[in-house]
């Protein structure tokens, strides 16, 4: 990050299309959001810093990072060659985090959202990038208090990775229906599937389903115009749910909620890197996948969001709403034959029922909010599967 800062935006842009034109297809890495958590009522705690100071003599240490506010802990995979590797290292690192703040009295979050948690509570974390986010958004980034699962892949070449960005802009509502973990927020049944969406691509600029962008020139034509106009000062500050990331030459897919199961968030991974690898493909085949108009792209997107996994997505093909999960196994079998290239393929999963639709039966069985979280606390505590 330091080399970062210290170049210019045309140097990081420069720097950033020749990573990608040497960039290794199809590495992977994984990021996951939790909520730190007292263990007696189970509300966000403000700990972060304990956290990273306790890691700072572990193996966790570099693979750990703040992530807005103090409540709040990222794990990173690190650079994966394949994603046959992702796995057994997504459970480390979750066994890496829990050894690690078991003993502080801190427990563990991987839903979307906090069900009832007071965002004004949060403290935002002290450091330059977060100071700067902090000055810049004020109320939408105090809002923010959610967590996601981020998906890496590596792909080869600028503008075949602006044109795999581009395709995948049309899969982001199954991933997102998928990784439904978030209806409670504030005390409420938000009546959404994933009310972390809303919450984040809604307020952020710069957010939710980016424009499909027919090459690296004209991406990069539009960074250095938000550079120029001091729209960024940062160029992690467009927060697309699908976006090139510039510091790493990958394709990185940002829409999931997170997931309490980790079983369901290896098998949610190797959808998102699957999908990633089986488009660029598409590409190579001269058969490149057509990225839909933004508008069709929505339809979609708020389908998911309110209804989720159990709901209906529109299948363009056919020109009518089909259910969502079938959509999905459509999918892994569109994906499967590129998901054993690359190891992903014994991943490949759609669960009888996902995080929102497990937290609503309880919910309707008469279980309190505390108790449904709980049984999700639990569940992230199990790195078994």
């Amino acid at each position: 990050m330091g080399d970062e800062q210290r170049l210019s935006p045309a140097e990081q842009i420069a720097r950033a299309r020749e990573e990608f034109e040497n960039a290794t297809d199809f590495t992977i890495a994984v990021e996951e959001e939790f909520a730190l958590l007292d263990p007696e009522s189970l509300d966000l705690t403000n700990r972060f810093e304990e956290v990273q100071a306790a890691a700072a003599d572990t193996a966790l240490a570099e693979h750990l990072v703040g992530e807005l506010i103090a409540s709040e802990v990222e794990i990173r995979t690190g650079r994966q060659e394949t994603f046959a590797d992702v796995p057994a290292v997504m459970a480390e690192r979750r066994s890496q985090l829990q050894s690690l703040v078991e003993p502080m009295g801190i427990l563990l979050g991987a839903t979307g959202t906090h069900p009832w948690a007071d965002w004004k509570k949060q403290r935002i974390i002290d450091t330059p990038h977060y100071r700067r986010n902090d000055e810049l958004l004020r109320y939408v980034v105090w809002r923010n208090n959610t967590f996601g699962l981020h998906v890496h892949v590596a792909i080869r070449g600028a503008d075949r990775a602006l044109a795999v960005m581009s395709a995948m802009r049309n899969f982001l509502p199954e991933i997102l229906a998928l990784s439904a973990s978030s209806p409670f927020v504030e005390g409420v049944n938000s009546g959404l599937h994933t009310v972390r969406t809303q919450i984040f691509t809604r307020f952020f600029p710069r957010c939710g389903v980016p424009d499909a962008f027919a090459s690296w020139a004209e991406y990069e034509r539009f960074v250095r115009f938000l550079y120029e106009t001091g729209s960024i000062t940062e160029h992690t500050q467009i927060w697309w749910s699908v976006r090139p990331h510039l510091a790493f030459p990958t394709v990185e897919i940002r829409i999931a909620d997170g997931q309490p199961d980790l079983g369901e968030a290896q098998a949610l991974a190797a959808f998102a890197a699957s999908l990633v690898a089986r488009v660029a493909r598409a590409y190579d085949q001269g058969e490149p996948i057509e990225p839909l108009p933004h508008r069709l792209i929505e339809e979609n997107f708020w389908r998911a969001i309110r209804y989720g996994l159990p709901g209906e997505l529109l299948d363009f093909d056919r020109g009518e709403p089909i259910p969502a999960r079938q959509r999905l196994e459509e999918l892994i079998g569109w994906v499967f034959p590129v998901a054993e290239e690359i190891g992903a393929a014994p991943y490949l999963a759609v669960p009888e029922q996902n995080a929102t639709e497990r937290q609503l039966e309880r919910l309707e069985d008469g279980a309190a909010l505390e108790e449904i979280y709980a049984e999700q606390v639990q569940a992230t505590e199990r790195i078994g599967g």
